[in-house]
């Protein structure tokens, strides 16, 4: 005769574990509220290219700050900042991609879910066409006139077979930074996204005197559509999305320890 204990074992369903939630960059938990993680990256996005362009327009248009106008200087420096501050602040609620390069990067490794890549790469433009408009309202008509919103261009004299070098280079540089410290626990957030926003410094710095310092096809693309001006425009889609993707490859093949717990592929 059976026991109480057997006939509740029969009677009750069996219940699985419930399946791991695979991490993304900073800790993200992939999967959970995805709403929030897209539109934390249109913020997050909106508030690099805004400082970005923001201070690029200041200086072309030569407005004073604090008695004197920004120089080039200034640009690669308010871009690092921005990143520092964005990842630290959004890191573990979206991954902190920001830029099509890093999500299309991990997503050829597979440690990005394919359904979101879609999402997140219109997020990131979204918050670059909308941080392009508010750089418009800011500074007024000349900012679009004159200084293109900040939109990227070559430099005078400079073909389009050296820009795509040099944002393919150290879109390269960038992305291998992000993967480095953004998956490794050991690596604090706050320390991870200095060096993250060093290394958006350290590429923009590189690459502003030969392609103006794109790095990022979302912060190229918002200010030309904006502005009405697409110099070049494919070269800045697909050289960073060339040059994160061959970072992604090397860090995941070479560098990346495996965790525990591996990222859906789709």
């Amino acid at each position: 005769m059976a026991t109480m204990t057997e006939l509740n074992r029969k009677s009750t369903p069996s219940v699985k574990d419930p399946a791991p939630i695979a991490t993304g960059l900073h800790g993200h938990m992939m999967g959970v509220e995805s709403l929030r993680s897209v539109a934390v990256e249109f913020l997050g996005t909106f508030v690099l290219v805004l400082t970005i362009i923001a201070t690029a327009i200041a200086a072309q248009l030569a407005k004073p700050v604090a008695g004197v106008p920004y120089g080039s200087l200034a640009i690669p420096l308010a871009g690092g900042f921005a990143l520092v501050v964005v990842v630290a602040s959004f890191g573990h609620l979206s991954g902190a991609h920001f830029n099509p390069a890093v999500t299309v990067g991990l997503t050829l490794n597979r440690r990005f879910p394919i359904r979101m890549v879609l999402p997140y790469a219109l997020a990131q433009l979204a918050g670059a066409i909308v941080a392009a408009l508010s750089a418009w309202v800011l500074f007024g008509d000349r900012a679009r006139s004159v200084a293109s919103l900040g939109a990227t261009a070559p430099a005078p004299g400079v073909g389009v077979g050296r820009v795509f070098a040099a944002e393919g280079i150290v879109t390269f540089v960038l992305v291998l930074v992000v993967l480095s410290v953004a998956t490794e626990a050991r690596v604090p957030q706050g320390l991870a996204a200095i060096a993250i926003g060093l290394a958006l410094a350290a590429a923009i710095f590189i690459s502003g005197p030969i392609s103006g310092g794109g790095v990022n096809p979302a912060r190229a693309l918002g200010p030309m559509i904006v502005a009405g001006k697409f110099t070049d425009w494919w070269v800045y889609v697909i050289a960073p999305l060339v040059g994160g993707a061959f970072a992604a490859t090397i860090f995941h093949q070479f560098l990346y320890t495996p965790a525990t717990t591996e990222p859906p592929g789709r």
